[in-house]
């Protein structure tokens, strides 16, 4: 393999010829082999269209002017690392130090190494367009990082609420379609009093409408950026003009309602707000957790536990025992959401601990918060497509529930009272019957009487 030779301020490195990466990525790569995971690709784009948009401003100030094809190639450059085009030569790992500039830098040495292909010149060639002095011209770790977070953090976020939008409607469905199957409620895990499988799954599908327009209205937290500011927020090294116009652009370029934030140093120091996009996040995982639970107990069994419902059947469930299926969909999606809940504590953590003009744990803070966005996004859609919308019910074995369950009694008040219907449920355990036999063994319901009291339109109804 041949080899070029890199200065930066500590010494010299080889690094590969043809490497789009540079010694700064090198020296993180040597520096941080912590997570495993690299940089999120969303991040990676993101990223790309921040340069893009400090690229494009710089050259409508006219720098570059001498020299239009560098420009163009910088251009080009970023717009295919906007693109995902260059994600594979991201190689730093999503955990390190220095708040985000190993990142930073590994971005820069690429898009200037691709410029310089784009001209047909070697990687490496610095003097002609530098990583630092060029592609990160008017530009700081500090404002471009966390500008480049939340443009990814939006983009997933949008993507998520379509998928809470299609579990709630997937549940609405179900709602409908099991609007007349009368069944026992429970509290405590006890029988309570009766209800509708219908009104189970419309509750569900509240849950994850509140989820949805939690998940919509929090965007606009993330649309005010610090991108402008530079190092700390006094945008010190940038031009006034630069300043002004590049969040126009880069508005302009990702079609996201981004606005400059009216205080760069607030919006280079402090955090906040991504502790509150991690608690609406945290929500959701919350209502995930709870649903996923729900639907196990309702389908377990199938023939020794409630089976009141079918979940669709995905793999086998057992290397030793024959015909058993297990829940494999809402364990999955449980699963997720307590990473979730569990990230929503580290992003907490790390944003409250940054230190003055900066927070030294944005890697961190992305790395979680986009984990989160993720897992989020899959887990809903496969709990969606391969088990909410396959659920069927088991109609006879929650009439079962009904008729043998002494909490159905609880339906009878308003016609016998509750003497009598307390009557109702010590003949029923007394004599190893059925509420609907002790009624009408003690000849207080007649057996139509009984079936209009329980039927879906007096359970569902509101007082009586």
């Amino acid at each position: 393999m041949h080899y070029r030779t890199e200065t930066d301020l500590i010494g010299q490195k080889q690094i590969p010829a043809q490497a789009l990466w540079g010694i700064h990525t090198a020296r993180a790569k040597e520096n941080f082999p912590i997570s495993g995971q690299t940089v999120h690709p969303e991040l990676i784009k993101a990223y790309g269209e921040v340069k893009l948009a400090c690229a494009q401003t710089n050259i409508r100030l006219g720098f570059w002017k001498e020299n239009s094809s560098k420009a163009d190639a910088i251009e080009k450059a970023c717009f295919e690392m906007s693109q995902g085009l260059l994600n594979q030569h991201i190689l730093v790992d999503a955990l390190q130090g220095g708040a985000g500039t190993s990142t930073n830098m590994n971005v820069n040495e690429v898009i200037a190494n691709r410029a310089l292909q784009i001209l047909g010149v070697k990687p490496g060639n610095y003097k002609l367009i530098s990583p630092l002095d060029d592609v990160n011209l008017h530009q700081s770790t500090n404002d471009t990082y966390p500008t480049s977070l939340k443009i990814a953090a939006i983009r997933l976020l949008r993507t998520l609420e379509q998928n809470v939008v299609e579990l709630q409607e997937a549940f609405q469905q179900k709602e409908k379609e099991f609007a007349q199957i009368v069944k026992i409620g429970r509290t405590q895990l006890q029988d309570a009093v009766l209800t509708t499988l219908g009104r189970e799954m419309g509750a569900y599908a509240e849950a994850f409408n509140r989820d949805r327009w939690r998940i919509y209205k929090c965007e606009e937290r993330l649309r005010v950026v610090n991108l402008g500011g530079t190092a700390i927020g006094t945008g010190l090294g940038a031009p006034k003009q630069f300043i002004f116009r590049v969040v126009d652009r880069l508005r302009e370029n990702t079609n996201i309602g981004l606005a400059r934030s009216e205080n760069l140093i607030d919006g280079t120091q402090n955090t906040d707000v991504f502790v509150e996009v991690s608690g609406i996040l945290k929500a959701c995982g919350s209502n995930l957790f709870k649903i996923s639970n729900d639907l196990r107990l309702l389908a377990s069994g199938p023939h020794a536990g409630l089976g009141e419902i079918n979940l669709p059947a995905r793999q086998a469930g057992s290397s030793i025992m024959p015909g058993k299926v297990n829940p494999v969909i809402p364990e999955a999606a449980a699963q997720a959401a307590l990473l979730v809940m569990g990230n929503d504590e580290i992003i907490t953590h790390a944003c409250s601990a940054g230190n003055l003009e900066l927070n030294q744990f944005f890697p961190l803070i992305a790395c979680t918060l986009l984990e989160n966005l993720t897992m989020l996004n899959n887990s809903i859609r496969i709990f969606n497509k391969h088990c909410i919308s396959g659920i069927t019910a088991n109609e006879n074995i929650c009439r079962k529930h009904v008729e043998n369950s002494t909490a159905t009694v609880t339906a009878l008040i308003p016609k016998i009272g509750y003497e009598s219907a307390s009557r109702v449920v010590k003949t029923a355990r007394h004599e190893n019957i059925s509420v609907k036999e002790a009624a009408a063994k003690l000849n207080l319901v007649s057996a139509k009487e009984f079936e209009d009291l329980i039927a879906p339109e007096a359970v569902c109804r509101l007082g009586h």
